[in-house]
């Protein structure tokens, strides 16, 4: 295994419950790829250098299967997933509860029940059919045809047909600026779907201590079914590897073209060139001297405040992105740990971690826009500021090779490149031995293991392992 990123490690714990003999090579001093969590910034503030809030994490099927709360995985729910604050210093909240999520949206209110009401009711079903393979028979067609009613057209189309307020209009769009797509785009609306309904149906947690906590959590897991994690170990070759039956890889297309020489067939090779990254994140960490001042108090009920604005404000930003420009005023996400975590940060203070969305690659500075984003809705904000971490795309790039330009979700995820992704082969090459299982096979970017479970159990069912070898099968318990 070549990465112990969350889809790394959960491949080599599906090829580990088979009975196999898997051993885990990691680049970086320690597992977890980008669900890392380090002192970024000042002795004892504990950042996560990548995911911090974990929707899909909780929501997986596979991590669901696992005693990970065994290896110490705990997590904590803000009272409010989310926080969606405006000018006039108040906030809408998206409640965990349905029933509490359709009063606080007022007019609005029943018409988000009857959107996310048969997602969250059958959560278990509709989160195995998307997070398999795009074109495996769902188990549950009738409501994927029901969610891709929805899902598939621009976020803007749905959010004006579906609501009625400018508040939830702009809630909407904040949940489905997380697909790096322009607003205007088709399968924009589907993110903010499938994220509004997992906040319902399983929360938006953090882990306490930080993300490393999943990746130490896993990698307990995977030692305790024999398996071996190789720390601080760059494999620059297949060749470097030891004799082995079974490569999988948890890395881009642009690390395999790296490592293949002369693996791969020619036309497998010219269809990994072919592959296209997304757009980059500019990211920041913060250590606080006190919670951020928020003027609108809702936003100290959640881990996650998206700022934004209105619903044409955040289209206008993705739209620049988009379109490889820079927003002006760059939708931002952010997240406060410890106002529900305080190990994390030293007695009385705080971390942040917030990012905004800019073109793959861009060496654009956007410090200034990204905190006056923050500033506008909490006043007094850079006073809080003891020190902070910046991270351009290079600097991403530079702590983990899987962040190509920036890259957080693996690659673009635009309509011509979500059926067949990275080529059509998904997890399998070109090569008998060698199968991608990063978030640039399906179901794509999020922190849910489960772009390494399937490609692990695809691995398992082909003839190049013995024909006793158990496959588990998520869709069967």
């Amino acid at each position: 295994m070549i990465g112990s990123g969350p889809n790394g490690l959960a491949a080599a714990i599906v090829l580990a419950q088979a009975g196999m003999q898997v051993e885990v090579f990691e680049a970086e001093s320690q597992p977890g790829g980008a669900a890392r969590t380090m002192e970024l910034t000042l002795p004892g503030f504990h950042h996560d250098f990548g995911s911090a809030v974990h929707p899909m994490a909780a929501g997986s099927p596979f991590f669901s299967s696992l005693p990970l709360a065994d290896h110490g995985l705990e997590w904590i729910h803000s009272p409010a997933p989310l926080a969606h604050p405006f000018d006039d210093g108040t906030a809408i909240t998206l409640e965990r509860n349905l029933d509490d999520a359709e009063a606080a949206l007022g007019e609005d209110g029943r018409a988000w029940r009857n959107l996310m009401e048969p997602l969250v009711r059958d959560w278990d079903g509709f989160a195995q059919d998307i997070l398999q393979p795009i074109l495996r028979v769902p188990r549950h067609p009738f409501l994927l045809a029901r969610f891709a009613q929805d899902a598939i057209p621009p976020a803007t189309f749905v959010a004006r047909r579906r609501f009625r307020n400018h508040r939830t209009r702009a809630l909407f769009a904040g949940l489905a600026a997380h697909s790096f797509l322009s607003l205007h785009e088709p399968l924009s609306a589907s993110f903010g779907m499938v994220l509004a309904a997992a906040a319902h149906a399983v929360g938006w947690p953090i882990p306490r201590g930080g993300a490393q906590s999943i990746a130490n959590a896993l990698s307990a897991h995977l030692v305790q079914l024999g398996g071996k994690i190789t720390a601080s170990t760059r494999i620059a070759s297949f060749d470097q590897l030891p004799p082995c039956s079974l490569t999988l890889c948890d890395i881009t297309p642009r690390q395999l073209l790296r490592l293949s020489q002369g693996k791969l067939s020619s036309g497998y090779r010219r269809r990994l060139e072919n592959f296209r990254y997304g757009p980059g994140i500019f990211k920041v960490d913060y250590a606080l001297s006190a919670p951020i001042p928020w003027k609108a108090a809702e936003c100290l009920r959640a881990a996650t405040v998206h700022l934004g604005g209105s619903m044409g404000e955040i289209a206008a930003s993705e739209a620049a992105m988009a379109s490889g420009h820079l927003a002006e005023r760059p939708f931002v996400l952010l997240a406060q740990p410890t106002l529900f975590d305080p190990s994390r940060a030293p007695a009385g203070k705080h971390i942040a971690w917030a990012y905004c969305h800019i073109p793959n690659g861009s060496t654009f500075n956007m410090l200034e826009r990204l905190e006056a984003q923050i500033e506008r809705f909490a006043p007094g904000f850079r006073d809080c500021i003891l020190a902070r971490r910046v991270f351009s795309p290079s600097e991403m790039e530079a702590m983990d090779a899987n962040l190509v330009g920036g890259d957080i979700s693996g690659g673009a995820v635009d309509l011509s490149q979500f059926l067949f992704r990275p080529t059509w082969r998904n997890y399998a090459t070109s090569a008998k031995d060698v199968y991608l299982c990063s978030s640039s096979t399906p179901p794509g970017g999020g922190v849910h293991g489960m772009c390494g479970y399937n490609a692990a159990s695809v691995a398992l069912r082909r003839e190049t392992i013995p024909p006793d070898t158990s496959v588990p099968d998520l869709l069967e318990q």
